[in-house]
Protein backbone atom coordinates (compact mmCIF):
# COMPACT_ATOMS: atom_id res chain seq x y z
CA UNK A 1 0.00 0.00 0.00
CA UNK A 2 0.99 3.44 -0.93
CA UNK A 3 1.82 6.01 1.77
CA UNK A 4 -1.03 8.31 1.93
CA UNK A 5 -0.59 12.30 2.25
CA UNK A 6 -2.21 12.26 5.72
CA UNK A 7 0.08 9.73 7.08
CA UNK A 8 3.00 11.93 5.30
CA UNK A 9 1.59 14.69 7.05
CA UNK A 10 1.50 13.41 10.41
CA UNK A 11 5.02 11.33 10.40
CA UNK A 12 6.17 14.87 9.05
CA UNK A 13 4.76 16.29 12.09
CA UNK A 14 5.80 13.74 14.66
CA UNK A 15 2.66 13.11 15.58
CA UNK A 16 2.16 9.79 17.71
CA UNK A 17 -0.40 7.79 15.88
CA UNK A 18 -2.05 4.23 14.66
CA UNK A 19 -3.37 2.72 11.81
CA UNK A 20 -6.50 0.65 11.77
CA UNK A 21 -7.56 -1.17 8.59
CA UNK A 22 -10.89 -2.34 8.36
CA UNK A 23 -12.89 -3.27 5.06
CA UNK A 24 -15.33 -0.36 4.06
CA UNK A 25 -18.90 -0.58 2.94
CA UNK A 26 -19.68 2.10 0.38
CA UNK A 27 -22.34 4.84 2.68
CA UNK A 28 -21.84 3.07 5.96
CA UNK A 29 -18.08 4.04 6.85
CA UNK A 30 -18.32 4.77 10.32
CA UNK A 31 -21.33 2.00 11.24
CA UNK A 32 -18.54 -0.48 9.84
CA UNK A 33 -15.71 0.88 10.91
CA UNK A 34 -17.38 0.77 14.71
CA UNK A 35 -18.64 -2.68 14.21
CA UNK A 36 -14.89 -4.15 12.43
CA UNK A 37 -12.93 -2.45 14.63
CA UNK A 38 -14.65 -3.30 17.98
CA UNK A 39 -14.96 0.64 18.70
CA UNK A 40 -17.68 3.43 19.61
CA UNK A 41 -18.77 4.92 16.80
CA UNK A 42 -18.54 8.12 18.85
CA UNK A 43 -15.01 7.79 18.86
CA UNK A 44 -14.92 7.43 15.07
CA UNK A 45 -14.06 11.02 13.53
CA UNK A 46 -15.92 11.94 10.20
CA UNK A 47 -14.30 14.77 8.21
CA UNK A 48 -17.07 16.43 5.61
CA UNK A 49 -16.58 18.76 3.28
CA UNK A 50 -18.57 21.89 3.08
CA UNK A 51 -19.07 25.11 1.62
CA UNK A 52 -20.58 28.11 3.07
CA UNK A 53 -22.98 30.52 0.45
CA UNK A 54 -20.10 32.75 -0.90
CA UNK A 55 -19.07 29.59 -2.37
CA UNK A 56 -15.95 29.23 0.27
CA UNK A 57 -15.14 25.43 1.51
CA UNK A 58 -14.08 24.74 4.71
CA UNK A 59 -13.69 20.92 6.67
CA UNK A 60 -15.67 19.77 9.71
CA UNK A 61 -14.89 16.92 12.14
CA UNK A 62 -17.77 15.49 13.96
CA UNK A 63 -18.13 12.28 15.86
CA UNK A 64 -19.46 9.16 13.85
CA UNK A 65 -22.83 9.33 15.73
CA UNK A 66 -23.40 12.64 15.00
CA UNK A 67 -24.36 15.00 12.35
CA UNK A 68 -23.79 18.59 11.22
CA UNK A 69 -26.72 21.33 12.18
CA UNK A 70 -26.61 23.16 9.10
CA UNK A 71 -28.11 26.04 10.80
CA UNK A 72 -25.59 25.99 13.79
CA UNK A 73 -23.08 25.43 11.28
CA UNK A 74 -23.84 28.43 8.86
CA UNK A 75 -24.52 30.80 12.37
CA UNK A 76 -21.08 29.78 13.68
CA UNK A 77 -19.35 30.52 10.52
CA UNK A 78 -21.40 33.95 10.13
CA UNK A 79 -22.93 33.22 7.08
CA UNK A 80 -26.67 32.82 5.41
CA UNK A 81 -25.97 29.21 4.58
CA UNK A 82 -23.85 25.90 4.46
CA UNK A 83 -24.17 22.81 2.72
CA UNK A 84 -21.78 19.46 1.99
CA UNK A 85 -19.78 19.53 -1.30
CA UNK A 86 -20.83 17.38 -3.71
CA UNK A 87 -17.98 14.21 -4.01
CA UNK A 88 -16.46 15.71 -7.32
CA UNK A 89 -15.94 18.98 -5.80
CA UNK A 90 -14.56 17.83 -2.56
CA UNK A 91 -12.13 15.48 -4.46
CA UNK A 92 -11.02 18.60 -6.29
CA UNK A 93 -10.52 20.44 -3.00
CA UNK A 94 -8.99 17.60 -0.87
CA UNK A 95 -7.22 15.03 -3.22
CA UNK A 96 -9.34 12.19 -1.15
CA UNK A 97 -12.23 10.43 -2.03
CA UNK A 98 -16.15 10.18 -0.43
CA UNK A 99 -14.99 7.80 2.26
CA UNK A 100 -11.36 8.40 2.86
CA UNK A 101 -11.37 12.03 3.19
CA UNK A 102 -9.09 12.70 5.67
CA UNK A 103 -8.36 16.81 7.29
CA UNK A 104 -4.71 16.18 6.43
CA UNK A 105 -2.48 16.47 3.96
CA UNK A 106 -5.62 17.79 1.80
CA UNK A 107 -4.80 19.53 -1.57
CA UNK A 108 -5.98 23.06 -0.79
CA UNK A 109 -5.78 24.30 2.72
CA UNK A 110 -8.99 24.74 4.25
CA UNK A 111 -10.13 25.91 7.56
CA UNK A 112 -11.20 23.00 9.88
CA UNK A 113 -13.98 23.51 12.18
CA UNK A 114 -14.37 20.36 14.90
CA UNK A 115 -16.92 20.02 17.64
CA UNK A 116 -15.47 20.64 20.85
CA UNK A 117 -16.82 17.38 22.77
CA UNK A 118 -14.64 15.81 20.45
CA UNK A 119 -11.73 17.43 22.32
CA UNK A 120 -12.98 15.61 25.81
CA UNK A 121 -12.61 12.09 24.31
CA UNK A 122 -9.07 9.85 25.02
CA UNK A 123 -8.27 8.85 21.89
CA UNK A 124 -10.12 9.56 19.08
CA UNK A 125 -10.18 7.41 14.91
CA UNK A 126 -9.75 9.39 12.02
CA UNK A 127 -9.53 8.99 8.02
CA UNK A 128 -6.04 8.59 7.13
CA UNK A 129 -6.66 9.16 3.10
CA UNK A 130 -8.18 5.94 2.57
CA UNK A 131 -11.39 4.22 2.65
CA UNK A 132 -10.59 1.73 5.03
CA UNK A 133 -8.02 2.91 7.05
CA UNK A 134 -8.15 4.76 9.92
CA UNK A 135 -5.66 6.94 12.33
CA UNK A 136 -6.10 6.76 15.63
CA UNK A 137 -4.43 9.50 17.79
CA UNK A 138 -5.11 12.24 20.59
CA UNK A 139 -7.31 14.66 20.47
CA UNK A 140 -4.46 16.85 21.31
CA UNK A 141 -2.64 16.05 18.57
CA UNK A 142 -4.94 16.54 15.85
CA UNK A 143 -5.26 20.41 17.39
CA UNK A 144 -1.42 20.74 17.01
CA UNK A 145 -1.36 19.38 13.51
CA UNK A 146 -4.63 21.78 12.05
CA UNK A 147 -5.65 24.26 14.37
CA UNK A 148 -9.00 24.02 14.26
CA UNK A 149 -11.83 26.18 14.68
CA UNK A 150 -14.19 25.08 17.50
CA UNK A 151 -17.88 24.45 17.11
CA UNK A 152 -21.20 23.39 18.80
CA UNK A 153 -23.09 22.12 16.03
CA UNK A 154 -23.59 18.13 16.43
CA UNK A 155 -27.32 16.89 16.53
CA UNK A 156 -28.24 13.60 16.59
CA UNK A 157 -28.03 10.88 13.67
CA UNK A 158 -32.04 10.10 12.32
CA UNK A 159 -30.84 6.87 11.17
CA UNK A 160 -30.14 3.76 14.37
CA UNK A 161 -25.98 3.75 15.12
CA UNK A 162 -25.96 0.11 15.07
CA UNK A 163 -28.36 -0.93 11.85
Amino acid sequence: MSISRAIRELRERQVHFSLYFYKYEEKRGTPTASRELNVDQHLIIKTIVMEDSQGDPFLVLMHGDKKVSIKAMARAKGVKAVRTCEPPKAHQLTGYYVGGISPFGTKKALNVYVETSVLNLEKIYINAGRKGLLAGMSPQDLVSVLNPIYVNVAVENQYPVNS
